[in-house]
């Protein structure tokens, strides 16, 4: 599919070697690289009505230069999407993503401007009935749930259900802007030019809708919380997000952010504990620190707070 999506009918493919091939393959998404373009089948039990409303804001112009754009591809099914033996696939230009062995070079500023932005468009009227909502909270509760499943008997199980408690429900109730929903730097690539340098563009749609975007600065408050993501490297992303005037913060961020920043902990530490079971491996060291981080949240319900505000 990504072949077709990449080439006209009855074109020979004379891309190179290096530009073909999987770049990843998880339960939740295999991504091929079919040269100038990229193709994606989503988890199979992806919802069909929140897919094409997710795909369909990528697509929309007011979020053009926020959201990297869908690519047509061919074969459509009856209705209206493509699918590959049950899963739905999309295709994307290709973009180059940021470079793991370079942290220094790490777009940390950019990426928080992008979401303050995101994070400031109102949604499109069309589509806002439409839109789910964002998948942040959801996939917490999945982590620990697959803990409990895969890891009942880890020493550290208990600690990071702990922490799990000291977290309320995420309610219907609160902000409803446009949210990523899983915010890394791996859901960051240069946007498509023909040299590959464009500006940096939000990838990955499978999480997006309305929500809190405090959710969206979580993972990075979670890292510096947990000492993981040096102070200034913070400083600078959070700075950057409330210079681009970005809403999910006010003046004590950490008002905003200290229940998303808990969440988060506990949803790395469960997955380090079932991924850890499931390869037969001791927990590496940062996965240690996010347990340590668990039994400090679990002691002290709003530690990651008070040590990081400090």
């Amino acid at each position: 599919m990504a072949r077709a999506a990449a080439h006209r009918p009855g074109t020979p493919c004379h891309c190179a070697s290096e530009l073909v091939g999987v770049l990843a393959d998880r339960d939740d998404g295999t991504v091929v690289r079919h040269g100038p373009l990229v193709a994606k089948a989503h988890a199979p039990d992806t919802d069909p009505e929140a897919h094409r409303a997710r795909l369909a804001l990528a697509a929309h112009p007011d979020v053009d230069g926020i959201l990297l754009p869908p690519l047509p591809l061919p074969v459509p099914s009856r209705g209206g999407g493509v699918a590959l033996e049950g899963r739905p696939v999309t295709a994307w230009p290709y973009g180059p993503p940021v470079a793991p062995d370079d942290p220094d070079a790490a777009p940390w500023e950019d990426a928080a401007r992008l979401l303050a932005l995101l994070h400031r468009t109102p949604p499109p009227p069309a589509l806002a009935p439409r839109l789910p909502a964002m998948r942040a909270p959801l996939k917490v509760s999945l982590a620990v749930d697959r803990m409990r499943r895969t890891a009942p008997d880890h020493p550290a199980a208990a600690t990071v259900l702990s922490a799990w408690r000291t977290i309320p429900d995420a309610g219907p109730s609160g902000p409803r802007l446009l949210c990523h929903g899983d915010f890394h730097l791996g859901q960051l690539v240069r946007g498509p030019r023909p040299v590959g340098d464009g500006p940096w563009r939000l990838i990955d749609i499978d999480d997006l809708g309305l929500g809190d975007p405090a959710w969206d600065l979580a993972r990075p408050a979670a890292w510096f919380a947990a000492g993981i993501l040096p102070p200034e490297v913070w400083s600078r992303f959070l700075g950057a997000y409330q210079e681009a005037a970005g809403p999910a913060v006010g003046a004590d961020p950490w008002v905003q952010l200290d229940v998303p920043a808990r969440a988060l902990t506990v949803q790395t530490a469960a997955l380090a504990l079932a991924k850890s079971v499931a390869e037969r491996r001791p927990l590496d060291e940062v996965e240690d620190v996010m347990i340590d981080t668990c039994a400090r949240i679990a002691g002290h319900r709003t530690d990651s707070a008070a040590s990081a505000s400090t």
